[in-house]
């Protein structure tokens, strides 16, 4: 745990928890002997469940979308390195991915018994996982902000907070007002009931996923920082203290997610590689 130190931030303070949210999301999914999930090319979670898979000798396919291009880009190979199997799906297909149509197809190719993960991995599953996030963090605090991109770490994050803490996301994606019954939708399915103490910030996507502006590389350049999740998340909330928006003394813990730079390696191919698809 780090103290971010800008001084824009006023009496705000800010604590910098390093914390990958791919294998809390996977913690509660892997009760399966075989696993089927979704990705785009430089899909982080299609890196993390050929990981999980190799680490735990679960059978693993990953459903890419788009056209096979070769050679593998570095996600793409270490994933097959790990054992993953790789299938792709045009993306008119891909859109549809979760329909029974296109899920009894992927069905009748890999085995009835097969688990299918949603795409970034949020379901009731994984938001028991990252419910697990607050009971660790070691330092007294008023707000956990994380980024967000399928809802459900954010999702977790807030039914895991003790009694008077809030959560605060920042979408990746731009339109992503969807996000906020994505969440609640998550928490429902999770435990049979919603949470008020968590909210989205929609104001800075930067131009949507995976986007970016001089303004934002600037940023990144500064901090040093990843630039799809967690550049947006904390530019964001250095905007808002520098408006006002939290109380002085408010203590801020965000959640700087991704792999560490060192990750013990499971399978034989680079690693790494940190770019893709929504948390």
């Amino acid at each position: 745990m780090e103290e971010l130190l800008d001084p824009g931030l006023g009496r705000v303070r800010v604590f910098l928890m390093h914390d990958d949210n791919k294998p809390r999301k996977l913690k509660y999914n892997l009760g399966h002997r075989r696993l089927l999930t979704f990705g785009g090319a430089y899909s982080n979670h299609i890196r993390a469940v050929a990981e999980a898979g190799a680490r735990h000798g679960i059978e693993t396919v990953g459903v890419i979308r788009g056209e096979e291009h070769l050679p593998l880009n570095p996600v793409l190979a270490r994933a097959a390195a790990c054992g993953m199997t790789l299938t792709y799906l045009d993306r008119a297909a891909y859109r549809r991915k979760h329909t029974e149509e296109v899920q009894a197809a992927l069905r009748a190719r890999w085995g009835a018994d097969i688990a299918i993960l949603p795409e970034g991995g949020s379901n009731a599953a994984a938001v028991r996982g990252c419910a697990e996030l607050p009971g660790e963090i070691p330092i007294e605090y008023d707000v956990v902000c994380c980024p967000v991109g399928t809802g459900g770490t954010l999702a977790g994050i807030a039914a895991g907070l003790p009694e008077g803490r809030r959560a605060l996301g920042f979408a990746v994606l731009k339109g992503a007002g969807f996000l906020e019954g994505e969440v609640a939708r998550l928490q429902r399915e999770t435990y049979g009931r919603t949470w008020s103490n968590w909210a989205i910030n929609l104001d800075y996507h930067f131009g949507g996923y995976a986007k970016t502006t001089p303004t934002l590389d600037a940023f990144i350049a500064k901090y040093r920082v990843e630039g799809v999740y967690v550049a947006k998340m904390l530019y964001g909330i250095l905007d808002l203290a520098r408006r006002g928006a939290f109380a002085p003394g408010t203590r801020i813990v965000a959640v700087v997610t991704g792999q560490p730079s060192t990750p013990v390696d499971v399978c034989a191919a680079p690693t790494g590689f940190d770019s893709g698809e929504p948390r």
